[in-house]
């Protein structure tokens, strides 16, 4: 006879509607999954979810605005810690109302995410036996593993929720990781609860900033830990606050809102104090007789004492050698990069094929890391040199060899190249008369300067880029067929943006490069993927600023893109008629407005010269 575990026993005692097997489950399982029998749930159907109206969401958010900042803050840290598990970070209100989420892209989007949204309500008595629904039932952290769940489409799920309490020990919200597996998450758990009780000081801080606060522990190293207590007390010595480890230290004692100070501890408040504000750390006992260490963390009215504080920035995470310093987890772009790193080994002329804004530069230097040269990365934009000094440019040239040469002659890009790089960018707008001279060069990796006789022998990784499509031009006969086939030895195609199937991770992956640390909720995500991204990634990273600009917010939300359409006309009279010209235009002068009309501020978040800013603008 096959055996079977306990979690099995107990599954097919539910599905059978017999009794549940002693010891199989937890007594807080046992009992929710009683209760949801009572209600008449069928373990074996689908929970018809019920999701809110949005204006609703949107009151409730208004209604827990300070715990909210303060838990998407929170919520962040924790998807960094864990990003790559395949989770999802939600945040509840007290009634299990879920307000916003941050997740893994392949967590959101599968059927389990979808059903976790903005809106979407997971009590128990709709849900069946959940985690978020659980701790705000039992007020204290639940995890729910796999098949505990009592609906058993949820049984592929592992849930760990922590209830966020206020002083007084009510639910004030829920903080919920949830992952695609049934295996027990120790660790993620203890996370969750770690956050909820950071959100709960932070709110002490945050609601008491008259009130003086004190930690105290009976062991001094502890005094900056989570397991320290926290004490929010008035100018006269009434206790304001509490949290959960300072009750537990003062069981049996009246750790209650309005009792003295003196109700708590030996030492008189004004002893206290006097030891308190000179900044150190003072030894007393409490009425139960227990010593204690005491600091003071805040200074009511007066100001903050240095405390401790916790990290907001994503931890830096090191990068394999060979792994782009972008996101690439788009098939297509996948797929293209597969075979770069043995390209470059046979030393192919790379080219880079794609839209303007999706990142081909960053491609470039990729190929650069991965040939492992120590020379530079050299790049030359062949569509910004004027046709005459296009040779001399790469080439160089010698003293007085054309009118308005340097004095000195110059080296020349190729050169400066020499066992790095050489980045050939806008390679569709290369001069027709520069053409064959580029061609020679690829084939001999000889230069020989203007005005010289001498050649040098250089050793050069080619990798050339165009937003145009070389093909036409050269069937229209605008580019020699010999150069293009010496240039796309081995091509990489980047995608648009708005056909990355890696969307989500390209959003965050810049929000964390613009703003570390810094939440953006996965219904802000959804929002930005409905724009048809005309100029792609660096298109998406001025609206992350502008929104960042705009906001004056720790966090980004789906509320931070409700910005005006622009009018058709809202761009310079040069740019009008052009629609690549004019969209770009309507870009300088969106941030611009966003600045505060400052040009040197716009110049620096679209990386451009505050000429061109100013010739868009004026």
């Amino acid at each position: 006879m096959q055996y079977l575990s306990g979690i099995d026993r107990a599954r097919a005692a539910l599905e059978r509607g017999d009794r549940f097997p002693a010891g199989a489950l937890s007594a807080a399982v046992a009992e929710s999954w009683q209760r949801c029998r009572d209600l008449g749930l069928d373990p074996r159907a689908t929970p018809q979810g019920n999701v809110i109206a949005f204006s609703d969401v949107n009151r409730r958010r208004e209604t827990n605005a300070a715990l909210r900042r303060l838990a998407l803050a929170e919520m962040q840290l924790l998807h960094s810690q864990i990003a790559g598990s395949n989770f999802m970070i939600a945040l509840g209100d007290a009634d299990g109302v879920v307000l916003d989420t941050i997740s893994d892209q392949r967590f959101a989007d599968s059927a389990a995410g979808r059903s976790i949204i903005p809106g979407s309500v997971w009590n128990e008595s709709d849900r069946g036996t959940n985690a978020l629904g659980l701790a705000a039932l039992r007020r204290e952290p639940v995890a729910i593993y796999g098949r505990e769940h009592y609906f058993s489409c949820h049984g592929h799920l592992s849930c760990m929720a922590a209830p966020i309490l206020d002083p007084g020990g009510h639910v004030l919200g829920l903080l919920d990781a949830s992952c695609s597996e049934e295996a027990r998450q120790q660790h993620t758990h203890a996370l969750v609860r770690m956050a909820a009780a950071q959100i709960e000081n932070g709110l002490i801080f945050q609601e008491r900033a008259e009130s003086f606060i004190f930690a105290f522990h009976p062991r001094v190293e502890y005094l900056d830990t989570l397991s320290a207590g926290l004490l929010a007390v008035s100018q006269d010595g009434e206790v304001l606050s509490i949290n959960r480890p300072g009750v537990h230290l003062l069981t049996g004692l009246p750790a209650t809102l309005g009792i003295h100070f003196d109700g708590l501890f030996e030492a008189g408040f004004g002893t206290a104090m006097d030891g308190l504000l000179s900044g150190g750390v003072i030894r007393i006992r409490d009425r139960a007789g227990s010593g204690v260490f005491m600091v003071c963390r805040q200074i009511g009215q007066r100001g903050i004492v240095e405390r401790p504080q916790r990290a907001r920035a994503v931890p830096a995470v090191l990068s394999s050698p060979g792994t782009p310093d972008f996101v690439c987890e788009d098939p297509a772009l996948k797929r293209s990069v597969a075979d770069l790193a043995r390209a470059v080994a046979l030393r192919m002329p790379i080219h880079v094929a794609g839209e303007t804004g999706t990142g081909k530069e960053l491609m470039a230097r990729h190929v650069h890391d991965l040939s492992g040269r120590k020379g530079e990365f050299v790049a030359l934009n062949c569509g910004a040199v004027p046709e005459a000094l296009f040779i001399a440019e790469i080439f160089g040239h010698e003293r007085g060899a054309y009118t308005n040469a340097r004095a000195d002659g110059a080296p020349g890009l190729a050169r400066t190249a020499d066992r790095g790089t050489l980045f050939l960018d806008e390679v569709g707008d290369i001069p027709a008369s520069a053409q064959t001279a580029l061609l020679r060069f690829l084939d001999s990796m000889e230069v020989r300067a203007v005005g010289s006789q001498k050649t040098h022998k250089v050793d050069v990784q080619i990798v050339s880029a165009t937003n145009r499509n070389l093909e036409e031009m050269v069937a229209s006969r605008e580019f020699r067929a010999d150069l293009l086939y010496r240039l796309n030895a081995y091509t990489v195609r980047m995608p648009p943006l708005r056909s990355r199937s890696d969307f989500a991770l390209v959003v965050q992956h810049l929000m964390q490069k613009i703003a570390p640390g810094t939440a953006i909720t996965d219904a802000a995500i959804a929002r930005l993927s409905l724009r048809s991204w005309p100029g792609n990634i660096r298109e998406l990273q001025s609206v992350l600023q502008r929104a960042l600009v705009r906001q004056h917010l720790e966090f980004v939300d789906e509320e931070s893109f409700t910005e005006r359409e622009t009018a058709p006309e809202d761009s310079c009279e040069d740019c009008r008629g052009h629609a690549l010209s004019r969209h770009k235009c309507r870009e300088i002068r969106s941030v611009f407005r966003a600045s505060g009309d400052n040009v040197s501020k716009t110049a620096r978040m679209l990386g451009l010269s505050r000429t061109t800013v100013y010739k868009h603008v004026r």
